[in-house]
């Protein structure tokens, strides 16, 4: 059978089921015959749930017995999340993110409209399976149709179960979701599933992250991914099989409720996953939400497309860039006034064989972005919400950042001026030499950002110069290597007088 004729949609929506289902995460078997998706073909196999508007904290202060157990056997990193204008912390951009692998600026989802949406180019990742790796068995199960409506998730599946929550109430439907998914990883063989449950999402917005009624919702979430994951062991076929189990959401809440502003609640997110080559008890910090693809693709042994133009790497993998060694040195606030005392995330000294230059720096001012500092995202936009700093997703982990803005913050004398050097790289018998990094950069006034290459420990020479807002992209310079030379070093100078600020991290050197 071709796989377009293997194709089916289910929808559930009786009432029965829904209130069998409310009961909680033992009750509830399909109100209808599961679909018969075509035989799987792969030993790797992916099971990815999406649990909507869930906080990361609260799974710690909830019992979560199956989520800790998967942190305990796997790999867990959490997050924060953009805010506008890149995009508002909502469900139509954070499933976009999961789904397709790219930040909004992307996928082009930036609230729940999904006007600008351009799944053509950036898919999901159901989708892209299809395209690539067509004999897959693939399956999806959602319960807010937008993600099937408007092609966020559910293009590409062989069956897919879709509820509309908007015509028959939502309670009951992640009952009727897990117990469909259950019924298909024991008695049939799946590749590939999208599982949503979007109930932890309504109790947030009706009782608040802070209620009782929120960590209940949690564990019935929990109970439901227990019963998946038995469902995996149980698999005749499981011990020639190799599954892959990642959970992600969206995006976070208030205590009080509700989502799709800035502060840290309504950003905060997690990718956790276990399964082949998934590190037990890590706890990376340089995971983001777009990782969620790239594991699916990994996983799978598939290697993405470089004209896929993923911004995720699997979860596995780690950032090497000399900022990561910087962990052990984060320290607390000094200065800064609304960054809670216990989050370490700053720290003033240079990785090894980098320095920072302060000799034509300015004195006083806010003690943490005096001259180039280095920060996690936990830190760093927390200094001042809404100045775009939540913008820079596409740093990982520790960063470098000249703030001029937050420096001014408290009495200070002279301008902001400080540089950034990078150690010197052998060049000898290269003919070019490429600068890579990620940068987020917010100009204003008569603020400077440069980038100036030394050949030799020579003269530093302009090589680049930013006088516009970039957005948190990649960013690569090629030079030629002059004649005779044997290194490189570069350094990024930054001056501004109460501007705003610039953001480097990844800095990569190679050589042709």
């Amino acid at each position: 059978m071709s796989r377009s004729l293997s194709r089916r949609s289910v929808l559930a929506t009786t009432a029965a089921a829904a209130t069998a289902a409310a009961v909680g995460p033992l009750a509830a078997a399909p109100a209808h015959a599961a679909p018969t998706l075509p035989a799987g073909t792969s030993k790797d196999k992916v099971l990815v749930i999406g649990i909507d508007g869930l906080r990361h904290d609260v799974i710690a202060a909830a019992a979560a017995p199956h989520l800790k157990s998967m942190m305990a056997n796997g790999t867990y990193g959490t997050s924060l999340l953009y805010a506008n204008p890149m995009a508002a912390t909502s469900s139509g951009p954070g499933w976009s993110t999961i789904s397709t692998g790219v930040w909004p600026d992307k996928h082009g989802v930036k609230d729940n409209s999904f006007a600008g949406k351009d799944y053509g180019r950036y898919p999901g990742f159901l989708a892209r399976l299809a395209q690539v790796r067509p004999q897959l068995s693939t399956y999806a199960a959602v319960d807010w149709k937008p993600l099937d409506a408007q092609g966020t998730v559910t293009p590409g599946a062989d069956a897919k179960l879709v509820l509309d929550g908007d015509r028959d109430g939502y309670p009951g439907h992640d009952a009727t979701i897990a117990a469909e998914t259950e019924s298909i990883l024991r008695g049939q063989n799946p590749d590939v599933l999208f599982v949503y449950f979007g109930q932890v999402d309504i109790v947030g917005h009706n009782q608040g992250a802070a209620s009782p009624r929120y960590r209940e919702a949690t564990d019935v979430v929990d109970g439901y991914i227990g019963r998946l994951l038995a469902a995996v062991r149980a698999r005749p076929s499981y011990a020639t099989e190799r599954w892959t189990v990642i959970v992600a959401t969206d995006h976070g809440h208030t205590d009080p409720g509700g989502h799709g502003g800035s502060s840290i609640e309504e950003r905060r997110t997690f990718v956790l996953a276990q399964g082949p080559g998934i590190a037990a008890g890590a706890r990376p910090a340089d995971t983001r939400l777009v990782d969620v693809a790239a594991t699916v693709f990994k996983q799978l042994g598939i290697a993405p497309d470089p004209a896929w133009g993923l911004d995720g790497k699997p979860i596995q993998e780690r950032s090497t860039d000399a900022f990561e060694a910087l962990y052990p040195a984060l320290s607390a606030r000094v200065d800064e006034t609304g960054i809670p005392a216990g989050v370490l995330g700053w720290t003033p000294t240079a990785p090894s064989g980098w320095s920072v230059v302060n000799s034509a720096m300015g004195t006083g001012g806010v003690a943490e972005w005096r001259g180039w500092s280095f920060a996690t995202d936990e830190f760093w936009s927390r200094t001042q919400r809404d100045q775009s700093r939540e913008l820079n997703v596409r740093s990982r982990g520790v960063f470098a950042v000249a703030d001029s803005d937050e420096w001014d913050d408290k009495a200070s004398s002279g301008p902001f001026d400080s540089t950034l050097v990078t150690p010197a790289y052998a060049v000898g018998g290269r003919s070019t030499v490429t600068l890579g990094f990620t940068t987020l950069h917010r100009q204003e006034g008569g603020q400077s950002a440069r980038v100036l290459a030394s050949f030799n420990g020579g003269t530093p020479v302009e090589v680049r110069r930013y006088t516009s807002d970039v957005i948190s992209q990649r960013q690569s310079l090629t030079l030629d290597v002059p004649p005779g030379a044997s290194s490189v070093s570069f350094r990024f100078h930054y001056t501004g007088s109460n501007n705003w600020y610039w953001v480097i991290d990844g800095v990569t050197i190679t050589t042709g």
